[in-house]
């Protein structure tokens, strides 16, 4: 960005026709308030955060279930509400963290937009332009307020966002120009007319923050879960409580705990907080990469992506080019093509990666003048006289000229399939250097005026401008890695198809050989996609046939994620399920995209996708482990009721539970690596698994409740019956985990024989017995808990692998 506000700075605008507002005049505006101050908002506020957190639907209800606890039990039975407390500072801490790494990153990629006070061109933050400033306008750049052209040269701007009309509208001086369009082609300037909270965008932006929670498979899901949770509970708690209260004529305070203790686990309370700490973590590791997260659970999007479409430029190709050639055609005469080539890089003050490397090669005269059409010839320059800005839907660009001999000159630079006939004896020529990789420009005269409908029709061909691309040295390992992953590639370029195609087979490509060119591609729907999905490279692509075919692909069940730098690429960002711009890319495309690689290497998108797998991946195994307890809890309940018993447990006992078998080991497996691609129906593949799970968890520890009741008499038979029952649920459960912690690694075995172990501890060392209420009596019921456990466990391996074989994991 500094490069282009240099460019623009200084004496090359003193002759501009707006010098913008003087510094005085800015500062009587801030005064007045009139300054574009909506705050761009990368993430939930500090209060925000901490609301979310704790006001949520289960602790209220945890929470008053604590209090009636902290009255009338020991603090043992009141563990669940501290390891709530714990859990929710865990989440504010953890968001907390993933807002700052958003913020900071979001200050690198913000767009600076470069506004014109005192005749001197200057980039400044979007929320330090006040009203009546001149912004200039270039190829790619957002209008970020409300305005009126003051300038306009060829200025071409894209309302397709905020309109939906796909068509590039053509801005004169005096038309408007609203927030949230962006430039396809063309330069000019204009007069911010509306800003801060007036402007077309900022209105719209009022109803959701820029980083919101789009569609997430993960998030709805577990919504789903607490709310049929929500509707199972209500019904079991109040049986339990009229069964436990009024039925059995018990103490009343060991009545109640034993109530509390069967309504508390049926509550899943830390898979809300296990789900936002990875997606925060999984935002602080990618923010270290200096990848921006721009809408939260593009991460868990791209983890489901399975189809990756690229952009050639700026993606597989580093955005730096090099004349390797000047191929005269006819009887032109190179030293002169060099002058047309000059004076033509001379004319476009914000020349694309081509034009760059032509006027690298090509540098104008030093003593040309400003590159304004119409300014009076130094001797021995050329004077532009007109110009036609490169558009992605032409493929060419032109310039007029006066030339130092006072004749007078039209030019375009451009593809050469476009502008040339099908016919033509170049294009031989051609095909074989764009098999070769080199992408070739056509420098041709034209014979009518450059604004016409037909402007390239009857040119005459002149030279051929011989570009070689910089490879990125990463794109071959980063190709391969999708390709390991079962991942398909699509190249999706504006270039010519063989050259594309090419520059593919260099890095690898599988299917690069075939490339094809999208002007004969079916315009149905249905037969895009068949074509999309035979191949793999396309060129010749315009802006709104990438969005055709990121569509096409959408609707044969593809999961699609798109890359691109360019304007061009917008529309199809956009649309894409998940949309990926460079950070180096236009300010339109950053603004659209989900996830802005800063560092502009496409060798950090393997990182997202793989962090992306390790959350949802990790939080669909830890999911089983919570619902399985919150089944079993449920049917316990149930069964109480109906045999008319006392509740088993006391909260110690649960919470001792929970924490071992389900709330550590699910904390450290929410965090470990996964490379699985992420399965769609959330809800279905962990209720699969939860339920039967839940089921023999619950009956294993019910018979086993009934036996010991049937075993033990006398005073102290309902602690022994508990911890028989304990024992029995402990071991179950532990199986589950073990299953859950599959395939093992040395620190997954370590991680569930502490657990084991932990257990073993508080049952050998006599305080914690005590503080715990765990007293194993006799060696036959504890032994007999052992046997039930074992055949549980018999019953669940089987059950896990039936479901596995019926619904294939």
């Amino acid at each position: 960005m500094t490069q282009r506000a240099s460019e623009l700075s200084g004496e090359q605008r003193a002759g501009a026709p707006g010098r913008g507002l003087t510094a005085a005049e800015v500062a009587e505006r801030i005064s007045r308030g009139e300054v574009n101050d909506v705050p761009v908002r990368s993430s939930r506020s500090l209060t925000e955060i901490v609301r979310a957190n704790v006001f949520t639907r289960f602790n209220l209800i945890i929470g008053v279930l604590w209090v009636i606890m902290l009255s009338v039990a020991p603090i043992q039975d009141s563990l669940f509400g501290f390891v709530i407390i714990a859990n929710t500072g865990i989440g504010i801490v953890q968001e907390w963290r993933a807002k700052k790494t958003l913020d900071s990153l979001a200050v690198i990629g913000e767009s600076k937009p470069v506004v014109r006070r005192d005749g001197r061109a200057a980039e400044i933050r979007t929320s330090e332009i006040v009203l009546g400033d001149l912004v200039e306008l270039g190829p790619g750049d957002k209008v970020v307020v409300d305005g009126t052209v003051a300038e306009a040269d060829g200025l071409e701007v894209d309302e397709s966002l905020l309109t939906g009309e796909a068509d590039p509208v053509l801005k004169k001086t005096g038309d408007p120009v609203m927030s949230g369009s962006f430039v396809v082609a063309g330069g000019g300037a204009f007069t911010a007319t509306k800003v801060g909270r007036e402007a077309y965008a900022a209105q719209l932006a009022e109803e959701a923050s820029r980083f919101t929670l789009v569609r997430s498979e993960l998030r709805s899901g577990i919504s789903t879960i607490l709310k049929y949770i929500t509707w199972m509970m209500v019904p079991t708690a109040t049986a339990l409580v009229i069964s436990q209260l009024v039925v059995k004529e018990h103490n009343f305070k060991d009545s109640v705990a034993r109530t509390v203790g069967g309504i508390v686990p049926m509550i899943p309370e830390g898979l809300v907080l296990l789900t936002s700490v990875a997606f925060a973590i999984g935002v602080v590791r990618l923010g270290r990469k200096q990848c921006l997260v721009q809408e939260l659970p593009a991460i868990e999007g791209l983890a489901r992506v399975d189809v990756v479409c690229l952009d050639k430029t700026g993606t597989l190709t580093e955005g730096g080019m090099d004349v390797t050639e000047l191929r005269p055609l006819g009887d032109s005469e190179e030293p002169y093509l060099r002058r047309v080539l000059a004076a033509f890089g001379a004319s476009e003050p914000r020349p694309n990666a081509s034009l760059q490397a032509i006027i690298d090669a090509y540098p104008a005269p030093e003593d040309a003048p400003e590159n304004a059409p119409g300014n009076a010839p130094a001797d021995g320059a050329w004077t532009t006289t007109g110009t036609l800005p490169f558009s992605s839907a032409r493929k060419y660009s032109g310039a007029a000229f006066t030339e130092d001999a006072g004749a007078s000159s039209a030019w375009l630079l451009g593809a050469p399939d476009v502008l040339l006939s099908e016919d033509d004896p170049a294009l031989a020529e051609i095909g074989q250097l764009n098999e070769q990789g080199l992408r070739v420009l056509l420098l041709a005269r034209a014979r009518g005026a450059l604004d016409a409908p037909d402007a390239a029709a009857g040119a005459e061909p002149a030279a051929l401008v011989v570009l070689e691309q910089r490879l990125r040295p990463d794109a071959g390992r980063t190709l391969a890695y999708f390709g390991e992953q079962r991942v398909a590639t699509k190249v999706i370029s504006g270039d010519n198809a063989v050259s594309v195609g090419a520059v593919a087979a260099k890095l690898g490509m599988e299917g690069a050989d075939h490339p094809l060119d999208a002007r004969r591609m079916p315009e149905d729907p249905d037969e895009m996609a068949s074509a999309m999905e035979r191949n793999s490279v396309f060129g010749r692509v315009t802006p709104q046939q990438k969005r055709e075919m990121v569509a096409a692909l959408q609707s044969r069940g593809h999961t699609v994620a798109m890359t691109g730098d360019g304007v061009n690429d917008v529309l199809a960002l956009k649309d894409a399920d998940i949309g990926v711009s460079m950070g180096s890319g236009s300010e339109a495309t950053r603004a659209v995209a989900q996830i802005v690689l800063l560092n502009n290497s496409f060798a950090t998108l393997p990182s997202v996708v793989a962090e992306g797998r390790r959350v949802i991946g990790n939080i669909t195994r830890v999911a089983t482990l919570f619902l399985t307890k919150t089944v079993y809890s449920v049917l316990l309940a149930v069964l109480v009721v109906c045999f008319q018993v006392e509740y088993p447990f006391l909260p110690r006992h649960l919470t001792l539970l929970s924490t071992l078998t389900i709330g550590v080991p699910a904390f450290f497996l929410a965090l470990a690596p996964n490379k699985e691609r992420a399965q769609p129906h959330f809800v279905r593949r962990v209720m699969r698994y939860a339920i039967p799970s839940g089921v023999i968890c619950a009956a294993a520890t019910f018979v086993m409740y009934l036996i010991a009741r049937h075993h033990y008499s006398g005073t102290g038979a309902l602690d022994a019956e508990t911890s028989a029952a304990t024992l029995t649920l402990f071991l179950v459960s532990m199986w589950v985990l073990a299953i859950i912690a599959r395939p093992y690694t040395w620190w997954r075995i370590c991680l569930v024989a502490a657990m084991g172990l932990a257990f073993l501890v508080v049952l050998a060392v006599p305080w914690l017995q005590d503080f715990f209420a765990l007293k194993l009596v006799g060696t036959e019921m504890p032994w007999t808990a052992v046997g039930i456990a074992v055949v549980a466990s018999a019953a669940l391996e089987y059950a896990w692998r039936l479901v596995g074989r019926r619904f294939g994991g």
